[in-house]
């Protein structure tokens, strides 16, 4: 399979985890399942191919063992329940696009990340065309698609696939349909699907993997009944045969072994579990909290291992014990979803209060090592409050500026009002994160509550940014709404109370206020607005505003009659 080619991040604003874009490399001895394979190749014919099933039945597994035989380019994405922020979605999409052609999309999320962003099918067009001059037939593979539950983006992608350029080909792998146009694809014959009766193990695939690959000498009558047993189903043999690796009386065992399959895999958790060493029962449990796992995450979750977190995972991963590598190097891993749900149940079980500590060690881990949103999760995962709202508050750029809206939302939403007055800035924060999300309904009465909350608070640089934030924001809603007076009335109390060090949000109020300006007429006032933009942006790095600040100053000047230096600031935006 080629390489995949380097990839641009210079522009994004969205902190790239570069492990979700990497294919998972086929373990050795696995099951080749040809039959599988050759349906995978019957579907390139079409658009879409969908993969959905149940945990546990090996989906990932066949088609990073299919690509990996493919002659043509692959590029991965592997989804997390972030990705269901629009932007974010988007960025990985782009940046994983960019092993197949360097340089596609570069300002798709730029676009979206402006004040008034064009529809999504307008702004997914031109990455549409771009990707219709592929030099060749390429595949994208979007893993674990049911961890999206997000409309805008199941409508992004529908519309990619339905205007998906014939050199490239997407497959979906998924615990449940997508709320895509399958009827549609599937009466154009552009739909290749593989479903659980296909991906269940068939009886020979079953002897095999159970005497060959897990080592056992099962008689065949024992395999059957094993095999009727979990009716096909993977991760329930896998389980069992690990059990049975410890079994004096497997007759015995199989005999016993019956049930569904939730009631199978925390019986064979069990089993597993018990079967280990203390000190890996221990690793275990204490880093099932994690979606990914290196060496030093795990030793700042146990100081005890003094630093043999990676040898560790590398020794799991050579007892097979439901542990996936995520990249070449096999520094970063991640527990099969199932095994890792049942492990957090069981930690849950034996310490009420361990997970709670065990988070908080990930979230410094997390933002030791810059990354923020990983040490967002587990700072609310943990209920540390005053973390999370650190967190959010990023310095200066906010966090759901910076991909991380979906769990920055879903957080504040679950959260009883009560609790973020205490936090004050957590409503500003939720009242921006619903208007990013376009729930302006519920704008205005979460600013009240904010309000409410400031308002027994003494006057100071800290409260007064926060009423600055309150009306930058209803600045925002009015800009939205097209109320150019109220619009310039909430910039200018939001400037008059903001920290000078808030420049996120000063330099986007600026932008509102010379905006607003510039309709009216007044080009003085404007031009004002829009010098501080650029000042504050070369500060910040902020490009998208510092362009449309040139573009508006490039405007009036033009309309000035000032030719000249409208050249100068249109050639300035664009660099």
């Amino acid at each position: 399979m080629p390489q995949p080619a380097r990839r641009e991040k210079a522009w994004m604003t969205t902190p790239i985890l570069t492990t979700k874009l990497y294919i998972p490399q086929p373990r050795p001895h696995l099951v080749v399942r040809e039959q599988l394979l050759a349906q995978l190749d019957e579907g390139l014919a079409g658009k879409l191919t969908l993969v959905s099933a149940p945990a546990g039945f090996g989906k990932t597994t066949l088609v990073a063992a299919w690509v990996d035989r493919l002659d043509r380019p692959v590029t991965w994405l592997s989804l997390d329940e972030g990705d269901s922020d629009l932007n974010r979605f988007l960025t990985y999409l782009v940046t994983a696009l960019q092993a197949l052609a360097p340089g596609v999309g570069l300002g798709l999320p730029a676009t979206l990340n402006t004040p008034q962003p064009p529809p999504i099918d307008a702004a997914l067009t031109g990455l549409i065309n771009e990707l219709s001059a592929l030099p060749q037939a390429s595949l994208l593979v979007l893993d674990d698609y049911h961890n999206l539950d997000s409309v805008m983006v199941d409508q992004a992608l529908g519309f990619l696939v339905e205007h998906l350029p014939p050199q490239l080909h997407l497959v979906i792998t998924t615990r449940e349909d997508p709320p895509l146009p399958l009827a549609r694809l599937r009466a154009r014959r552009q739909l290749s699907e593989l479903r659980l009766a296909d991906l269940r193990f068939a009886p020979h695939e079953t002897t095999h993997f159970l005497n060959q690959v897990m080592g056992l000498q099962l008689t065949t009558a024992q395999i059957e009944a094993l095999d009727g047993r979990t009716e096909g189903w993977i991760a329930g043999l896998q389980l069992a045969a690990l059990s049975l690796q410890r079994q004096s009386d497997s007759a015995a065992f199989i005999h016993t072994f019956s049930g569904s399959h939730h009631f199978v895999l925390d019986y064979l958790v069990s089993e597993v579990l018990e079967g280990q060493p203390a000190e890996v029962q221990r690793f275990l449990l204490h880093t099932a909290i994690l979606d990914r796992l290196c060496g030093p995450l795990c030793d700042a979750l146990l100081p005890e291992l003094n630093g043999a977190g990676q040898a560790t995972l590398a020794a799991l991963e050579a007892a097979n014990l439901f542990i996936v590598p995520l990249d070449n190097e096999r520094r970063w891993y991640r527990y099969h979803h199932l095994f890792a749900d049942l492990l957090r149940q069981r930690l849950g079980q034996k310490a009420a209060d361990l997970p709670a500590e065990l988070h908080r060690r990930a979230s410094r881990w997390h933002e030791e090592n810059g990354l923020e949103i990983a040490a967002f999760h587990h700072a609310a995962a943990a209920n540390d409050f005053a973390s999370a709202e650190r967190l959010i508050e990023g310095g200066g750029m906010p966090l759901h500026f910076r991909g991380g809206v979906a769990p920055v939302l879903h957080w504040l939403a679950s959260l009883p009002p009560e609790r973020l007055d205490e936090y004050p800035s957590l409503w500003t924060a939720y009242a921006s994160v619903l208007l990013v999300t376009g729930q302006e309904a519920a704008v205005e009465p979460t600013l009240a509550a904010a309000e409410a909350a400031l308002a027994p608070l003494p006057a100071n640089a800290t409260t007064n940014d926060l009423r600055g934030r309150v009306a930058a924001i209803r600045s925002t809603l009015a800009a939205t709404r097209q109320q150019i007076p109220a619009l310039i009335s909430h910039s200018q109390q939001a400037l008059a109370l903001l920290k000078p060090a808030n420049l996120a949000f000063r330099t986007s109020t600026n932008w509102k206020l010379g905006y607003a300006f510039q309709l009216q007429g007044d080009h003085q006032a404007a031009r004002q607005a829009y010098n501080e933009v650029v000042g504050t942006g070369q500060i910040t790095g902020n490009v998208i505003f510092t362009a449309m600040a040139l573009l508006g100053l490039g405007t009036m000047a033009h309309e000035d009659g000032d030719l000249r230096r409208a050249k100068q600031h249109f050639s300035e935006s664009l660099t």
